[in-house]
């Protein structure tokens, strides 16, 4: 994967984790992973990662929870096994049911829960922990966990879902309606889990999300909505937004042929400015010590993740 001269010469000036990701993904360079973990800020999302037990989790939109931190860690590939990161896995591991890692949850008793402390997964998070665990744990092996979450699917996507001990809970929607979160994750868990095994699977939920999309104005299941919000350029993956959306989908070749997507990557490439560049227009305050976590310029980690799923799409 080649980049344009001057993009990549903008990209090599800024952020040295970012620049070692665009080595590696645009350059094919093998660069030493000990860049990026050796980074303060990584070294401290890592750091507070691997410290378990993890606080509750009580909304899977708290864009600081280790949650989505260890998704970034995995996202960037950052390897925590030879970080020293044993006792997370193993912590993982044994909370499983079924393949399926539980997390510290608290749910009120008026949303169905006990109002205590408990391991418990949910469809808007095991996935994406198991996406998670898979790239940063090079020995783990997650398809006992795929299989399970595949034994849940619907034909129109996944479900909300959780397990026994939230009672019943249940997200804000029609008990049929697929979970765009749940969805979301699943399909990103399958790009690193199991992509050839579940093809049916994933050509379900890119389905599922590909209509929400072009049915964005009259459904919103579970009250997730495809409008201005959605629609504003956003890092990291955290939510279910545009840019997360479009980044997982433009994994499956045949999405990138898509009209449906074609669609949603040109609302995301008509916001470039005159130099090709990208803002951000919403931002996560906790990620105030990147470069993405501002909206007064262009930033080089949204520009690199606007075009590294502009040219995933150009190569089919």
């Amino acid at each position: 994967m080649n980049a344009r001269s001057a993009d990549l010469e903008w990209y090599l000036e800024g952020d040295p984790v970012l620049r070692s990701v665009v080595r590696r993904d645009m350059l094919g360079e093998r660069t030493d992973d000990e860049r990026i973990i050796d980074d303060p800020r990584i070294k401290r999302i890592a750091e507070e990662v691997m410290s378990w037990p993890w606080p509750p989790i009580s909304s899977h939109k708290s864009a600081g929870h280790p949650l989505h931190k260890f998704a970034f860690l995995a996202d960037l590939r950052v390897d925590l096994e030879a970080a020293g990161g044993d006792r997370l896995l193993k912590e993982l591991v044994s909370s499983m049911v079924d393949g399926l890692p539980r997390l510290p949850n608290k749910t009120p008793v008026h949303f169905g829960g006990s109002g205590e402390t408990e391991l418990a997964w949910s469809l808007c998070d095991t996935p994406l922990i198991l996406y998670s665990m898979s790239r940063c744990f090079p020995s783990f092996d997650g398809k006992e966990g795929m299989r399970t979450i595949a034994s849940m699917s619907q034909d129109n996507g996944m479900p909300c879902r959780v397990s026994p001990e939230l009672g019943r809970f249940r997200g804000p929607g029609r008990k049929d309606d697929p979970c765009p979160l749940a969805s979301l994750y699943t399909l990103k868990a399958i790009t690193q889990l199991d992509r050839k095994g579940s093809e049916g699977l994933a050509r379900t939920i890119t389905g599922s999300l590909l209509s929400l999309w072009k049915e964005s104005r009259e459904r919103h299941p579970y009250m997730f909505y495809m409008g201005t919000d959605f629609r504003k350029l956003k890092l990291p993956f955290v939510w279910y937004d545009v840019l997360s959306v479009a980044e997982t989908l433009s994994y499956y070749p045949w999405v990138l042929k898509d009209e449906r997507f074609k669609d949603m990557l040109s609302v995301i490439l008509n916001k470039k400015d005159a130099d090709g560049r990208y803002t951000p227009e919403s931002i996560w305050t906790s990620w105030k010590d990147f470069d993405f976590c501002q909206k007064k310029g262009p930033s080089r980690w949204l520009t690199f993740s606007v075009e590294r799923i502009q040219r995933r799409a150009e190569e089919v």
